[in-house]
């Protein structure tokens, strides 16, 4: 396409073009969910956004010759990664084009560029900033709309991405499971023997004392997770914000610590999928959308496990199951009729087989690419 040019997106105008550019590019296509821009709006927000305390982001887009936006990125100098990976990658994210690999190409250009100016050697991608927000780009499930908090675009972004020279830096799993066929009675058995042996219990997250309870989550969230791909830790002021968020739409009894001994050592959050209410919103909350919501909220029949980790000293010891299963569990009681566990690496083996001894199995595939710069 003639006359493409890469501007970035600074202002409050070109910023709402960067954030109203997807409701254009997915018109018509049933799987693809609108954000709120509200939210979408506050992640941008360098005084409120608590990723913005320590790092750095630039979005662009991509204007034709008659000044029409046809493609987005947004670079991310993520300094919490650098300081602990030391790897040099910078990120790029919340990218969208229409199908033109010149448009993108430029996008992926600026996006590099801006990177190497600030001493990054690689860039990797996509995430929506960090692990902590939503990342990767779907290559496998495109059938059904994603749930909450998980990413969707068309087949072609592959072809755009790799055509650029971003190769595969790691695979995100997505599994099903359906409560139609129960819980196998051997599960049943075997968690009431690891119960025993291990001193095990499991209890909902108190909410009416949610300030403590969240100190508490914040320090095994940080050190499960500690020694994944890829992973980051969250500052306090990022857990809080994000807690804040999931308290708005969580179901507290599906926000699960695990304990040994009377110590806590895991915990588990699922959401119910308020995507399906998202999906009929338009990406607003008003003058209809909050009602809409309230409306199709009660039609809700998807669960996202969210998050499951457990601290070193209780891993290897079947303990995820537990929670996983408790998960189940409640959610049936519940009316949920499917859940989804997202995301796992395709490295994290013994992740992969807790879920599948529940009964779940891969469905979805999201991927990290990235490419020296």
């Amino acid at each position: 396409m003639a006359g493409l040019k890469v501007v970035p997106a600074d202002d409050s105008r070109s910023l709402s073009t960067f954030l109203r550019l997807p409701f254009r590019l997915y018109r018509g296509d049933p799987n693809w969910v609108p954000p709120l821009l509200y939210q979408q709006r506050t992640m941008f927000d360098r005084k409120r956004f608590p990723f913005h305390f320590h790092s750095e982001v630039q979005p662009f887009l991509c204007l034709d010759g008659r000044g029409r936006a046809v493609g987005r990125i947004c670079a991310v100098l993520n300094r919490r990664h650098l300081d602990f990976h030391g790897d040099g990658r910078g990120f790029f994210g919340f990218f969208e084009c229409e199908d033109d690999p010149a448009a993108a190409a430029l996008l992926l250009d600026a996006a590099a560029a801006w990177l190497k100016e600030r001493g990054c050697t690689h860039i990797r991608g996509p995430a929506n900033f960090s692990t902590n927000e939503e990342c990767g780009l779907l290559v496998e499930g495109f059938d059904s709309p994603p749930v909450v908090m998980m990413t969707y675009n068309p087949p072609y972004y592959m072809r755009l991405l790799e055509r650029w020279g971003l190769a595969k830096a790691m695979d995100l799993l997505a599994f099903r499971v359906d409560a139609s066929g129960g819980i196998p009675e051997r599960l049943e058995r075997a968690a009431s023997l690891l119960t025993r042996r291990l001193g095990a219990s499991v209890r909902s997250v108190d909410f009416s004392r949610l300030d403590d309870e969240m100190e508490l989550l914040f320090g095994i969230y940080n050190s499960a997770w500690e020694k994944n791909w890829g992973f980051v830790p969250m500052t306090r002021e990022e857990f809080f914000f994000s807690a804040k968020d999931f308290s708005a739409i969580a179901d507290p009894e599906l926000v699960l610590v695990l304990e040994m001994k009377g110590e806590p050592v895991g915990f588990s959050l699922a959401l119910p999928d308020v995507n399906l209410p998202l999906s009929h919103m338009n990406g607003r909350l008003f003058p209809f959308g909050f009602l809409k919501f309230l409306y199709y909220r009660r039609k809700i029949r998807w669960l996202r496990v969210v998050a499951m980790g457990l601290v070193e000293s209780a891993r290897g010891k079947g303990a995820d199951s537990l929670l996983y299963l408790e998960t189940f569990r409640r959610g049936m009681k519940k009316g949920y009729e499917h859940a989804e566990l997202s995301w796992v690496l395709e490295t994290n083996v013994p992740m992969i087989r807790a879920a599948e001894k529940v009964g779940a199995v891969k469905y979805k595939t999201y991927r990290f690419y990235e490419r020296e710069i």
